[in-house]
């Protein structure tokens, strides 16, 4: 009897002991904040702050006026905040409204992984490339507290210390090391051989950088079907039987897929080299081109072509881009205005996704379906080696 006792005992002792582990593992990580490195999809203001707003009609959809987004509205990274809770985040480089307290937005639009030799007026690539993206992440984390200790409304404005080990590092970023690339006239094969293996290395530097400052919690978006966007279409002319039934450019979308596998097994790297991180691969790749190849399935009408622009096969012109406007007869005349329901449009500028796709595209990431390891990005605080 004392030894069946015993046994039971046991048995309730095992239990009890792996209770907090099964909690733990199904437990929301309750982010408190969100740093964000990226380019244009994830920029909520940053070059906008630097090199003038995105004019009219950007923001027209949700935020009725320009909010420093490239789209009628908001970004994944603005659903991302909402469904943790956390208010939209201000963009680091804005000194004005803005609110640190939930986590900082370095990204801005045209930033590389690796830095461009040419000026933004030259290339259209911002000169705010993933290293300085870090120096000013370097450079805020520690000011940030210092302020914090003035009180008021500057410990009001700043980040707890905890935010940056509990938070959650987001990365969109290397749409443009691969179009910077193919815009400087490279080939696919180029591109593949020289830019992807040194923009690889680059972004897990930044990676070990930011785990050296006491960042946890990774969670990596990979590149979009290139192939699909106007911009791309409309000054990188392909043969037609190098275009697929969707409308896309085949060895566009294969570069993309291939810098996809690169990092996909950069990430597995990363996992080895910091075990102390939890790091989540998303295919956002995947999720962006669901939009395009089933249209009907997603309520989509226009999958490729452009809502806010002018001219052209894809309503699209690089010289008069999003609310251009030309003079005729001395009088300024808008002519890249928007499509009168963005809602059933993918592309919003030629470059960028519309509001309505970004909420698909974001739906489809956030119960983890389309991440390695598969973790809702709720928990994506937890290891899953």
């Amino acid at each position: 009897m004392e030894s069946h006792s015993s046994t039971m005992l046991a048995a309730v002792l095992t239990l009890l002991v792996s209770l907090p582990a099964v909690s733990l593992a199904s437990a929301s990580c309750n982010f408190p904040a969100i740093f964000n490195f990226g380019d244009s999809n994830s920029d909520t203001g940053g070059l906008s702050a630097v090199f003038g707003q995105a004019r009219s009609p950007h923001g027209e959809t949700f935020f009725h006026h320009p909010a420093g987004r490239y789209c009628d509205g908001r970004l994944v990274i603005d659903f991302i905040a909402k469904s943790l809770g956390l208010p939209y985040l201000s963009a680091y480089l804005d000194s004005v409204g803005s609110n640190f307290t939930h986590g900082a937005n370095f990204a801005t639009a045209g930033s590389t992984i690796r830095p461009q030799n040419t000026t933004l007026q030259q290339s259209g690539f911002s000169p705010i490339s993933l290293n300085v993206q870090y120096n000013e992440f370097y450079d805020f984390l520690p000011r940030s507290q210092v302020a914090r200790t003035q009180g008021g409304v500057f410990e009001q404005l700043m980040p707890k210390a905890e935010a940056f080990s509990r938070g959650l590092y987001t990365f969109d970023i290397g749409q443009n090391d691969l179009t910077a690339g193919l815009f400087m006239n490279m080939s696919v094969a180029q591109v593949k051989g020289i830019v992807v293996p040194d923009v690889l290395d680059q972004f897990k530097k930044v990676v070990k950088y930011v785990h050296s400052q006491g960042g946890r919690n990774f969670w990596i978006h990979n590149t979009g079907p290139v192939g699909c966007l106007p911009y791309v279409l409309d000054r990188l002319p392909v043969l037609v039987s190098e275009m697929d039934h969707h409308g896309c450019a085949t060895p566009f979308n294969e570069l993309a897929q291939f810098f996809n596998r690169g990092l996909k097994d950069a990430v597995v790297q990363l996992r080895k080299e910091l075990p102390s991180a939890a790091i989540t691969y998303v295919d956002v790749y995947k999720a962006k081109f669901n939009l395009i190849s089933q249209p009907q399935k997603h309520g989509v009408e226009e999958p490729i072509r452009t809502c806010c622009g002018h001219g052209g096969k894809y309503n699209f012109n690089v010289h008069l881009g999003c609310g251009g406007k030309i003079k005729v007869h001395g009088k300024e005349i808008l002519v890249a205005k928007a499509c009168k329901d963005p809602s059933v449009w993918v592309n919003w500028d030629g470059v960028h996704y519309t509001e309505a796709a970004n909420k698909k595209i974001f739906d489809q990431i956030v119960d983890g379906s389309l991440s390695n390891p598969p973790v809702p990005l709720k928990m994506a605080c937890h290891k899953h080696h």
